[in-house]
Protein backbone atom coordinates (compact mmCIF):
# COMPACT_ATOMS: atom_id res chain seq x y z
CA UNK A 1 0.00 0.00 0.00
CA UNK A 2 1.13 3.82 -0.73
CA UNK A 3 0.32 5.00 2.91
CA UNK A 4 -1.33 7.76 1.37
CA UNK A 5 -4.65 8.35 4.07
CA UNK A 6 -7.95 6.71 1.93
CA UNK A 7 -10.09 10.24 1.65
CA UNK A 8 -12.51 7.62 1.06
CA UNK A 9 -12.65 5.44 4.68
CA UNK A 10 -14.65 6.48 6.84
CA UNK A 11 -14.23 6.54 10.69
CA UNK A 12 -16.19 3.33 11.47
CA UNK A 13 -13.72 1.12 9.92
CA UNK A 14 -16.53 -1.82 10.51
CA UNK A 15 -18.80 -0.39 8.56
CA UNK A 16 -17.21 0.10 5.16
CA UNK A 17 -18.30 -2.66 3.01
CA UNK A 18 -15.04 -3.13 1.06
CA UNK A 19 -12.87 -3.43 3.84
CA UNK A 20 -11.97 -6.70 2.97
CA UNK A 21 -8.39 -8.86 4.11
CA UNK A 22 -7.66 -5.54 6.33
CA UNK A 23 -7.29 -3.44 3.18
CA UNK A 24 -7.26 0.23 3.57
CA UNK A 25 -6.27 2.86 0.73
CA UNK A 26 -8.03 4.08 -2.25
CA UNK A 27 -8.81 2.29 -4.36
CA UNK A 28 -8.85 -0.67 -2.37
CA UNK A 29 -5.97 -3.00 -3.59
CA UNK A 30 -7.49 -6.24 -4.91
CA UNK A 31 -10.97 -5.52 -4.70
CA UNK A 32 -13.41 -4.62 -7.36
CA UNK A 33 -15.85 -1.88 -7.12
CA UNK A 34 -19.58 -2.14 -7.62
CA UNK A 35 -19.42 1.37 -10.05
CA UNK A 36 -16.67 -0.22 -12.31
CA UNK A 37 -18.78 -3.64 -12.59
CA UNK A 38 -21.95 -2.71 -13.85
CA UNK A 39 -20.89 -2.54 -17.45
CA UNK A 40 -21.00 -6.87 -16.31
CA UNK A 41 -23.89 -6.75 -14.40
CA UNK A 42 -27.21 -8.36 -16.09
CA UNK A 43 -29.65 -6.31 -16.91
CA UNK A 44 -32.67 -5.60 -19.06
CA UNK A 45 -32.36 -3.40 -21.78
CA UNK A 46 -34.98 -0.49 -22.53
CA UNK A 47 -35.08 1.90 -25.17
CA UNK A 48 -35.30 5.88 -24.64
CA UNK A 49 -39.04 5.62 -24.49
CA UNK A 50 -38.65 2.00 -22.87
CA UNK A 51 -36.88 3.46 -20.05
CA UNK A 52 -39.31 6.17 -19.50
CA UNK A 53 -42.73 3.75 -19.63
CA UNK A 54 -40.57 1.83 -16.83
CA UNK A 55 -38.93 4.46 -14.91
CA UNK A 56 -42.20 6.47 -13.62
CA UNK A 57 -43.85 3.38 -12.31
CA UNK A 58 -40.79 2.61 -9.97
CA UNK A 59 -40.82 5.97 -9.33
CA UNK A 60 -43.93 5.93 -7.54
CA UNK A 61 -43.26 3.46 -5.57
CA UNK A 62 -39.69 4.79 -4.56
CA UNK A 63 -38.89 3.47 -0.79
CA UNK A 64 -36.04 6.18 -0.46
CA UNK A 65 -33.33 8.12 -1.96
CA UNK A 66 -33.61 9.20 -5.43
CA UNK A 67 -30.10 8.95 -6.62
CA UNK A 68 -28.48 10.19 -9.81
CA UNK A 69 -24.82 9.94 -10.45
CA UNK A 70 -23.16 12.25 -14.03
CA UNK A 71 -20.42 11.62 -15.53
CA UNK A 72 -20.48 12.37 -19.28
CA UNK A 73 -19.80 16.26 -19.96
CA UNK A 74 -21.63 16.57 -23.06
CA UNK A 75 -25.29 15.29 -24.09
CA UNK A 76 -27.61 16.21 -26.70
CA UNK A 77 -30.86 18.02 -25.64
CA UNK A 78 -33.08 17.63 -28.87
CA UNK A 79 -36.33 19.51 -27.75
CA UNK A 80 -35.21 21.59 -24.94
CA UNK A 81 -35.45 25.15 -26.21
CA UNK A 82 -32.96 26.50 -23.58
CA UNK A 83 -30.21 23.90 -24.91
CA UNK A 84 -30.97 24.76 -28.61
CA UNK A 85 -30.25 28.61 -27.76
CA UNK A 86 -27.13 27.64 -26.36
CA UNK A 87 -26.41 26.22 -29.34
CA UNK A 88 -26.94 28.82 -31.68
CA UNK A 89 -24.70 31.48 -29.27
CA UNK A 90 -27.49 32.97 -27.81
CA UNK A 91 -26.13 32.54 -24.33
CA UNK A 92 -28.53 35.51 -23.46
CA UNK A 93 -31.58 33.88 -24.21
CA UNK A 94 -30.95 30.58 -22.96
CA UNK A 95 -30.56 32.33 -19.79
CA UNK A 96 -33.56 33.51 -19.69
CA UNK A 97 -35.27 30.42 -20.89
CA UNK A 98 -33.55 28.42 -18.27
CA UNK A 99 -35.17 31.32 -15.82
CA UNK A 100 -38.44 30.35 -16.95
CA UNK A 101 -38.53 26.49 -16.94
CA UNK A 102 -40.96 25.25 -14.07
CA UNK A 103 -38.81 23.44 -11.19
CA UNK A 104 -38.91 19.69 -12.04
CA UNK A 105 -41.32 18.12 -8.98
CA UNK A 106 -42.22 14.66 -11.16
CA UNK A 107 -45.52 13.63 -12.76
CA UNK A 108 -48.57 14.04 -10.17
CA UNK A 109 -49.54 12.13 -8.14
CA UNK A 110 -45.97 10.55 -7.60
CA UNK A 111 -45.36 12.18 -4.34
CA UNK A 112 -42.04 13.59 -5.86
CA UNK A 113 -42.29 16.39 -3.25
CA UNK A 114 -41.50 13.86 -0.18
CA UNK A 115 -38.43 12.00 -2.25
CA UNK A 116 -35.23 12.78 -1.22
CA UNK A 117 -32.36 13.56 -4.48
CA UNK A 118 -29.31 13.37 -4.20
CA UNK A 119 -26.97 14.03 -7.51
CA UNK A 120 -23.56 13.44 -7.77
CA UNK A 121 -21.98 15.49 -11.10
CA UNK A 122 -18.56 14.88 -12.65
CA UNK A 123 -16.70 18.30 -13.73
CA UNK A 124 -13.59 17.83 -16.06
CA UNK A 125 -12.02 21.51 -16.52
CA UNK A 126 -12.08 22.89 -18.99
CA UNK A 127 -15.61 22.79 -18.28
CA UNK A 128 -17.51 22.22 -21.28
CA UNK A 129 -20.60 24.66 -22.89
CA UNK A 130 -23.02 21.87 -21.68
CA UNK A 131 -21.67 21.49 -18.33
CA UNK A 132 -22.01 25.03 -18.13
CA UNK A 133 -25.58 25.43 -19.17
CA UNK A 134 -26.59 22.41 -16.73
CA UNK A 135 -24.88 24.05 -13.70
CA UNK A 136 -27.64 27.04 -14.71
CA UNK A 137 -30.34 24.85 -14.98
CA UNK A 138 -29.37 22.52 -11.85
CA UNK A 139 -29.65 25.69 -9.30
CA UNK A 140 -32.95 26.42 -9.37
CA UNK A 141 -33.65 22.77 -8.42
CA UNK A 142 -30.99 22.85 -5.61
CA UNK A 143 -32.87 25.67 -4.13
CA UNK A 144 -35.95 24.11 -4.50
CA UNK A 145 -35.23 20.28 -3.75
CA UNK A 146 -32.54 18.52 -5.52
CA UNK A 147 -29.07 17.98 -3.01
CA UNK A 148 -26.31 18.05 -5.74
CA UNK A 149 -22.76 17.82 -5.18
CA UNK A 150 -19.47 18.24 -7.20
CA UNK A 151 -16.22 16.24 -7.76
CA UNK A 152 -13.40 16.75 -10.03
CA UNK A 153 -12.74 14.15 -12.83
CA UNK A 154 -9.26 14.48 -10.71
CA UNK A 155 -11.48 13.36 -7.91
CA UNK A 156 -11.97 9.96 -9.18
CA UNK A 157 -9.39 8.97 -11.39
CA UNK A 158 -8.31 5.94 -9.30
CA UNK A 159 -11.96 4.54 -9.51
CA UNK A 160 -11.62 4.36 -13.23
CA UNK A 161 -8.55 3.47 -14.38
CA UNK A 162 -10.30 0.86 -17.20
CA UNK A 163 -13.41 2.85 -18.39
CA UNK A 164 -14.97 6.03 -17.30
CA UNK A 165 -17.70 5.79 -13.97
CA UNK A 166 -21.23 5.15 -15.16
CA UNK A 167 -24.17 7.18 -15.65
CA UNK A 168 -26.19 5.85 -13.11
CA UNK A 169 -30.21 6.68 -11.83
CA UNK A 170 -30.62 4.53 -8.55
CA UNK A 171 -34.94 4.25 -7.12
CA UNK A 172 -33.98 3.84 -3.45
CA UNK A 173 -33.24 0.03 -3.11
CA UNK A 174 -35.44 -1.07 -5.46
CA UNK A 175 -34.19 -0.57 -9.32
CA UNK A 176 -31.35 0.82 -10.92
CA UNK A 177 -30.86 2.55 -14.38
CA UNK A 178 -27.75 2.68 -16.53
CA UNK A 179 -28.83 5.00 -18.22
CA UNK A 180 -27.19 4.69 -21.97
CA UNK A 181 -26.17 7.66 -24.76
CA UNK A 182 -24.87 6.86 -28.64
CA UNK A 183 -21.93 8.96 -29.71
CA UNK A 184 -23.38 11.88 -30.44
CA UNK A 185 -24.60 12.58 -26.68
CA UNK A 186 -28.05 11.66 -27.37
CA UNK A 187 -30.01 9.96 -24.65
CA UNK A 188 -30.56 5.83 -26.54
CA UNK A 189 -32.18 3.82 -23.46
CA UNK A 190 -30.97 2.08 -20.42
CA UNK A 191 -30.45 -0.93 -18.94
CA UNK A 192 -32.09 -1.76 -15.87
CA UNK A 193 -30.70 -3.52 -13.23
CA UNK A 194 -32.95 -5.77 -10.55
CA UNK A 195 -30.62 -6.99 -8.27
CA UNK A 196 -30.88 -5.64 -4.52
CA UNK A 197 -27.41 -6.47 -3.27
CA UNK A 198 -25.97 -4.98 -6.62
CA UNK A 199 -28.24 -1.87 -5.53
CA UNK A 200 -27.08 -1.93 -2.06
CA UNK A 201 -23.64 -2.01 -3.12
CA UNK A 202 -24.00 0.80 -5.77
CA UNK A 203 -25.95 3.03 -2.88
CA UNK A 204 -23.08 2.68 -0.49
CA UNK A 205 -20.51 3.57 -3.28
CA UNK A 206 -22.49 6.52 -3.83
CA UNK A 207 -22.99 7.17 -0.48
CA UNK A 208 -19.00 7.54 -0.02
CA UNK A 209 -18.55 9.61 -3.34
CA UNK A 210 -21.33 12.32 -2.22
CA UNK A 211 -19.84 12.74 1.32
CA UNK A 212 -16.23 13.90 -0.51
CA UNK A 213 -17.94 16.36 -3.45
CA UNK A 214 -18.35 19.95 -2.92
CA UNK A 215 -21.78 21.42 -1.84
CA UNK A 216 -23.26 22.57 -5.37
CA UNK A 217 -24.02 25.91 -4.59
CA UNK A 218 -20.26 27.10 -3.54
CA UNK A 219 -18.71 25.55 -6.57
CA UNK A 220 -21.65 27.05 -8.34
CA UNK A 221 -20.48 30.87 -7.57
CA UNK A 222 -16.83 30.43 -7.45
CA UNK A 223 -16.56 28.22 -10.73
CA UNK A 224 -19.72 28.85 -12.91
CA UNK A 225 -20.62 32.26 -12.34
CA UNK A 226 -17.86 34.35 -13.29
CA UNK A 227 -17.60 32.43 -16.72
CA UNK A 228 -18.25 34.53 -19.87
CA UNK A 229 -20.43 33.23 -22.82
CA UNK A 230 -19.60 29.73 -23.64
CA UNK A 231 -18.46 28.95 -27.25
CA UNK A 232 -19.89 26.68 -29.26
CA UNK A 233 -18.76 24.94 -31.94
CA UNK A 234 -21.02 22.64 -33.89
Amino acid sequence: MSGKRCWMCPSDRANAWWLFRGACCWPPQGICLMLDRIHEIPGVVLSADGYLDDFWPNFRNIDDVFWKLERIQSFRQAGEPSWAAMMEGDWHRSLKLVDARPVPGGKPGRRAESVVRRRIRVVEQPVTPYLQWEMHLLAPRVAAAEKVRVLDSAEVADLEIDRPLPELVVLGSLVMYEVTYDSAGAHSGARRIDDREVIAACRGELDKLYAVGEDFRTYYEREIVPLPAPRVTV
